[in-house]
């Protein structure tokens, strides 16, 4: 939490109940406003790459637990990413050194796998009650239609932006990094994932509960560090990234290295919210028809064929051009394994500065029988209901 006091805005009976109404709309108008302005706060926290604030996130994590009812964690870690956090957790559990540099930043900490016991997970007190109390006393306060109107203020787009478009693709791509493995370790990794506790993006619904004491040690936590593990005996705490990139709708997107870093070196690459293998990144500068053709997951083969521009694969791949009008051209590719990309290529009709007139592709259903069909879709019109002259 930022310390800061946020101001309710209030305002005094009116003497006549004919100014009550007024009154009621501004005081609606200035709570909103504070209710927006805290969501950005949160959102700012969730997005953070300043570097962990340590002393403040183990003091979070003192009241988190005391708050929980148990006594404070006896060491607390720091780990430099979540993939090395929950690489950190496996090898505690295990007592299996899998991972050198995990090895190495735990022995600098003065601690060796099969050494330190973590004890049973907290999280259910230490993250799910308090979330659960929290929400449970603010929907009695302003009740059922109250309550989700102050969630959509507060939490809908911090919740859209930090767990739908970051949490979620890092949870998802680290899975399916550790599912690569194979034994109790790799097992041990991936449960981890079912322990963690978000931290920074926590913040997509810690703003709905800004002020509620369960939630002092979540929030400050949040705003000190990254993802972290609540244990009976040991908390273990990481980094915030160094760096995330994102695209107009915040999704994480990059297209020369990862959309998210972290300071140990791990990072996860992502083209328009898809998450990729690294691999795969490193060839998206020299990519080819060939290679796109050969690729055998089709959501890679789609972020590869965005990056690529689907109007120059249409030009280098032997498109066929099926149909024309005045409205445009209709053109058809086979993909292997997925459906045909299909693209409308359309004149502007308003000329650049230079007298020349634009040409655009647009990607069109796969079942778009002409040009002017594919058009009209592109405006949400039928092909009988599309009138171009009474377009503005």
């Amino acid at each position: 939490m930022d310390g800061s006091t946020e101001m309710t805005a209030t305002t005094q009976a009116p003497a006549a109940s004919g100014d009550q109404r007024p009154n009621r709309r501004e005081a609606r108008r200035n709570e909103d406003m504070a209710l927006a302005a805290r969501a950005e706060r949160w959102m700012a926290t969730g997005l953070s790459t300043e570097p962990a604030d340590r002393a403040g996130a183990e003091a979070g994590v003192r009241i988190a637990y005391a708050l929980a009812g148990l006594p404070a964690p006896q060491r607390m870690l720091w780990l430099g990413s979540p993939a090395a956090g929950a690489t950190a957790v496996a090898m505690l559990r295990t007592g299996l050194a899998d991972d050198p540099e995990v090895r190495e930043a735990l022995a600098a900490q003065g601690v060796r796998p099969g050494d330190l016991q973590l004890g049973r997970s907290v999280r259910p007190q230490v993250r799910t009650r308090p979330w659960a109390q929290a929400r449970a006393a603010l929907a009695e306060q302003r009740g059922a239609v109250g309550f989700a109107r102050h969630w959509a203020a507060t939490a809908r787009r911090p919740w859209q932006q930090l767990v739908d478009q970051l949490a979620t693709p890092l949870r998802t791509r680290l899975t399916e990094q550790f599912r690569t493995g194979s034994g109790e370790f790799a097992q041990a990794q991936q449960d981890a994932l079912l322990d963690v506790v978000y931290g920074q993006h926590d913040a997509a619904w810690l703003g709905a509960f800004d002020s509620h004491p369960d939630v002092d040690g979540l929030a400050r936590v949040a705003g000190s560090a990254g993802w972290w593990w609540a244990f009976e005996h040991v908390a273990i705490l990481t980094e915030r990234p160094r760096a995330v990139h994102r695209d107009n709708l915040g999704r994480l997107h990059h297209g020369d290295g990862p959309a998210l870093s972290y300071p140990d070196g791990f990072g996860l690459h992502a083209w328009s919210g898809m998450p990729m293998p690294a691999e795969i990144a490193a060839e998206l500068p020299t990519l080819t028809v060939e290679r796109i053709r050969r690729e055998s997951n089709a959501e890679m083969r789609r972020v590869m064929l965005e990056h690529f521009g689907f109007d120059r694969y249409l030009r280098e791949s032997g498109a066929v051009e099926t149909q024309s009008d005045t409205f445009g051209k209709l053109w058809r590719v086979e993909l292997p394994g997925d459906e045909p990309l299909v693209m409308v290529e359309v004149v502007n009709a308003t000329a650049e500065p230079d007298g020349s007139f634009r040409t655009y592709f647009l990607r069109v259903p796969p079942d778009t029988q002409t040009a002017r069909q594919g058009v009209a879709w592109s405006f949400g019109l039928t092909s009988r209901e599309y009138r171009p002259e009474q377009q503005t």
